[in-house]
């Protein structure tokens, strides 16, 4: 009973590269919108955008009395360790940060006084940094740790 009745149309040509009446077959259809992915894939994918800094940013004082450089620092390093960073002390007023992420990789230095903050890029891995634009998960990664270390020094 294959290739008989109302089924014969369907299984005959629905994947071969002739088409009834001159239209495009299945098979050019499916071969074309293939290369249509492959040529978007990159435009729409893990994008990249300019690469996001953190500079001078206020700290709130406590009580109407300057933070101590003790107090910042425990800040940031517990809002790092909350967004899933690892904090190392590189000197007075000075961390760096370095996030983990599947296979990607980004470190920060953190410099910090009483007054204000700064995070900036130092390096990463697999992020496609190019010198002035990175995978757009970094941008992401860093503006929550400025959110963590802002919500915990108002």
């Amino acid at each position: 009973m294959v290739g008989t009745g109302a089924c014969r149309g369907v299984t005959q040509g629905a994947w071969t590269d002739t088409a009834p009446e001159g239209g495009i077959s299945m098979y050019r259809f499916a071969v074309k919108a293939l290369l249509l992915l492959f040529v978007l894939a990159p435009a729409v994918g893990c994008g990249t955008a300019p690469i996001y800094n953190v500079t001078n940013q206020a700290i709130a004082s406590s009580g109407g009395k300057p933070r101590t450089l003790e107090e910042v620092k425990t800040a940031i390093v517990e809002s790092g360790s909350a967004r899933g960073w690892t904090m190392k002390e590189i000197g007075p007023g000075h961390l760096e940060g370095r996030l983990h992420v599947r296979v990607h990789t980004a470190v920060v230095d953190v410099k910090y006084s009483t007054t204000n903050y700064s995070i900036t890029y130092k390096d990463s891995h697999q992020l496609k940094y190019d010198g002035t634009d990175i995978h757009r998960n970094y941008n992401s990664w860093v503006e929550n740790l400025q959110s963590e270390i802002d919500k915990r020094l108002k």
